[in-house]
């Protein structure tokens, strides 16, 4: 099958804590405005934008609470910051416009702004001293690890469950295991698992901030910690493999020279004349340069995080926008989002930034399109563009779309 199954490495259900008792449509269980007020009141974040400035100055004073060493605060257990929140898509139908697309399910982007809320807030619960009333964290989505979805369709009118908890912890980062589940015939089914890697930070997000050590409990869970560390190693290995940095494999280069020879034109007569330059597309095939979308987006206080940044979970929702358009466009019919990979988040950005997104088709394989989406910041006042973000995204589409090939060694 194309889609893959979810491994659902569900801890016991004696597990589950949660908030308060909320509003929520499943008792117990607060859903996802309740995630957002609860690290609102954790950050001590200002609700009205004109406030932003004095309520981070007050965050200042926080510092005196940091750990000096990670030896000096408290181990914790993956239970102990496990929640579960419930999105009530099926009993509170006024929230479901939000969350609505045009073909009548849900909107991925949506559910990507709940993960990066609910990642936080999860890693807030592991590193929650009982003392303190406001955390002197500032914990930022530094990666999205990988998202695998095993649903094709997210239905908008039926209640969907998140949960998760803090699977590995480093001096000063943990790696959050994610799962959505949509309730079908009385069961929670699976429909996707997301590995989010946050960063602790200063309470001026300056400077790393150690956080809870953690003691996995069982054999089970040692090997979601060991996992964890492989995560990581490999993370490592990736950054220092990149074509900027070390020459392409002799498989890699084999590759790339076939896609260029299966280029040249070589209608032209003799061996001898046939040039570089000469280029020819192969039957059923777009170069990669006409396979593009761009956006842009001015970021206003409305899509702030509880720091006064631009929320990363807005970005995610943007970019994957444009990816899914860049598939549409490409595919002539309607692709579905199979996995997320790679999401870097290298900058924050600021409020009042202009936010430049690129979409690209980089790969294309029978219904599958690998679309790659780079996000800049531009400041209109220095004319500088920075990184921020490279978006992964793969997509299946209805039909078998046309091979991507590109006319340049970049």
């Amino acid at each position: 099958s194309a889609y893959r199954l979810c491994i659902m490495r569900k801890l016991p259900s004696v597990l589950a804590r949660t908030l308060t008792s909320g509003t929520s449509a499943s008792p117990g269980f607060p859903d996802m405005s309740e995630v957002r007020s609860r690290l609102r009141d954790i950050v001590g974040a200002s609700t009205n934008w004109r406030d932003h400035v004095q309520a981070m100055q007050e965050r200042k004073a926080l510092h005196t609470l940091l750990a000096k060493r990670q030896e000096d605060l408290p181990p914790r257990r993956m239970k102990d910051s496990y929640l579960e929140v419930i999105l009530p898509l099926g009993s509170q139908p006024e929230i479901r416009e939000k969350y609505l697309n045009v073909h009548n399910s849900v909107r991925f982007g949506r559910i990507l702004e709940d993960l990066d809320s609910l990642g936080v807030l999860i890693c807030y619960t592991h590193t929650k001293q009982e003392m303190q009333q406001r955390s002197p964290l500032s914990i930022v989505t530094a990666l999205v690890d990988k998202i695998n979805l095993c649903q094709k369709i997210i239905h908008p009118d039926c209640d969907i469950k998140f949960t998760g908890n803090v699977s590995w912890v480093g001096k000063t980062s943990m790696e959050v295991k994610m799962h959505m589940l949509q309730l079908h015939d009385g069961h929670y089914n699976p429909v996707l698992d997301a590995t989010f890697v946050m960063v602790a930070r200063d309470p001026e997000n300056k400077r790393p901030a150690f956080v809870n050590p953690l003691i996995p409990e069982s054999p089970e869970e040692e090997e979601i910690f060991k996992q964890g560390e492989l995560n990581k190693l490999k993370r490592i290995e990736f950054s220092t493999a990149s074509l900027l940095k070390m020459a392409p494999t002799a498989e890699e280069r084999n590759i790339v020279h076939d896609i260029f020879l299966n280029t040249l034109d070589t209608r032209q007569e003799g061996e001898g004349t046939v040039s570089f330059r000469s280029r020819k597309l192969p039957p059923n095939s777009v170069w990669m340069e006409d396979a593009k979308l761009k956006g842009l987006e001015i970021c206003h206080p409305e899509e702030r995080n509880i720091f006064n940044r631009i929320f990363g979970g807005f970005l995610m929702r943007k970019a994957y926008e444009l990816g899914w358009a860049t598939a549409c466009s490409y595919g002539s019919s309607r692709p579905f989002i199979v996995s997320v990979d790679d999401i870097m988040f290298q900058k924050p950005v600021e409020v009042g930034s202009l936010l430049l997104l690129s979409g690209q088709v980089c790969y294309t394989e029978k219904n599958y399109i690998q679309v790659r989406v780079h996000s800049e910041v531009y400041n209109a006042n220095t004319r500088e563009h920075h990184t921020t973000n490279t978006f992964h995204f793969t997509f299946i589409s209805e039909n078998e779309v046309p091979q991507v090939v590109p006319k340049t060694y970049g």
